[in-house]
């Protein structure tokens, strides 16, 4: 499944695999392969040796410290690192916050929050989702009340993910509740370690801690922290959930993942043959690479937009949820292949017990990566609703 590309995106390519070679720590590459939980030391890290060759934001602009890359680099960037077990770029404030910021954010919030992410001195979590605010995230009830110089926040938001290493949190509020839905809500930046911040720990079934609640008491923002006009912040929220949805996609992990369901079935034996011989589950394996790479070549379409100042729009939805399917797939092959090799997961997790089996096929934590993977086609905006938005925007049209 290989794109083409010009003799310089090679040579890019070639770069980036001696650095990769070089820089990544084989211990944490083994740790991501196994699908092992990170630490934020982990992340730190890698981020720190990113940033320091320039490459930890690829889509921002040269002037705020990006990289600026087109789709193809960006596109070449992000297989190679999956490719080599790196850690996932964390998000929340390169991908998310960072191009909120750069289009709608003072200059004085650029200057002082924008190389803050760079260096590692924030980490920021998504305050968006509530216990009544998932899909319909207008529904969501946390208040903000101004007061003077500072607004007054009080509610609660969940499946903060990675929360518990957060300082910073950029947060959708209500400012205006006679508004309508989607109106009379604002983006707050707060400070997590302000008084009133309180993460509890959502532990999943694996025992690690991925999510969290935050709840909110009469904690103290600072107007200036308020992003673009108050009661704006439905416009800025879309803005960011279109770039989240196109990085949910995750062509980079797909090949990846790919790969080490050929490897697997490459191993396990069927009667006395390789299961990657068998043709149905062949037939499996080739359909999502069809499927794959139909959607790297969108991807790349949808980035170049990107890449051009332009807001992903409804493409990002289709990619989303094709993405999210392809991601899923893959794992439950990988889950498949290896048989009762994948169950002690579920006894370790449920039971409490060390108990393990020989893992004859390299295989690694498949099952916690099965189940894992289940999330995908439900944070961002759900499937369900991302082919609601798509059928509205077609009947739209057609009258």
């Amino acid at each position: 499944m290989d794109l083409t590309f010009a003799d310089e995106d090679e040579a890019f390519r070639a770069e980036l695999r001696d650095f990769l070679a070089e820089a990544l720590p084989q211990e944490l590459a083994e740790k991501v392969r196994l699908s092992q939980p990170l630490k934020k030391a982990d992340y730190d890290g890698w981020h720190a040796k990113l940033n320091t060759r320039g490459w930890l934001a690829p889509n921002w602009p040269k002037r705020f410290g990006g990289a600026e890359w087109g789709a193809v680099r960006r596109y070449i960037f992000e297989e190679e690192c999956a490719m080599a077990n790196a850690p996932r770029i964390v998000p929340f404030g390169l991908s998310m916050l960072g191009p909120v910021l750069q289009k709608f954010g003072s200059e004085a919030q650029q200057a002082h929050w924008l190389p803050r992410v760079l260096s590692g001195e924030d980490w920021w979590a998504q305050g968006y989702s509530e216990p009544g605010a998932g899909s319909d995230l207008a529904a969501l009830r946390t208040r903000a009340v101004r007061d003077g110089d500072h607004y007054i926040v009080n509610g609660q938001k969940t499946w903060t993910t990675l929360g518990q290493y957060a300082n910073m949190m950029f947060c959708l509020v209500r400012t205006d509740p006679e508004a309508k839905k989607q109106e009379g809500i604002s983006f707050l930046l707060i400070d997590m370690t302000a008084p009133g911040v309180e993460v509890r720990p959502i532990t999943l079934i694996d025992g690690s801690v991925e999510v969290n609640e935050v709840w909110l008491t009469d904690v103290r923002v600072p107007v200036e922290n308020l992003v673009g006009e108050e009661n704006k912040g439905w416009t800025y929220a879309k803005y960011l959930l279109t770039h989240e949805r196109t990085n949910i996609a995750g062509v980079g992990f797909s090949r990846a993942g790919l790969d080490a369901v050929k490897r697997i079935a490459g191993r396990v034996r069927m009667r006395g043959r390789p299961l990657i011989e068998n043709p149905h589950f062949a037939a499996r394996v080739a359909q999502v690479e069809i499927d794959l790479m139909a959607m790297a070549t969108t991807n790349l379409r949808i980035v170049s937009k990107a890449a051009a100042g332009q807001a992903p729009g409804l493409e990002s939805s289709l990619l989303k949820i094709k993405g999210t399917q392809i991601r899923q797939e893959i794992t439950d092959l990988a889950r498949r292949a290896v048989g009762p090799h994948a169950m002690p997961f579920a006894s370790e997790a449920i039971e409490g017990t060390n108990m393990t089996l020989p893992d004859p096929f390299d295989a690694g934590n498949v099952t916690g990566a099965y189940f894992n993977n289940r999330k995908l086609s439900i944070f961002g905006g759900s499937n369900e609703i991302q082919r609601e938005i798509f059928a509205k925007h077609m009947m739209r049209d057609a009258t």
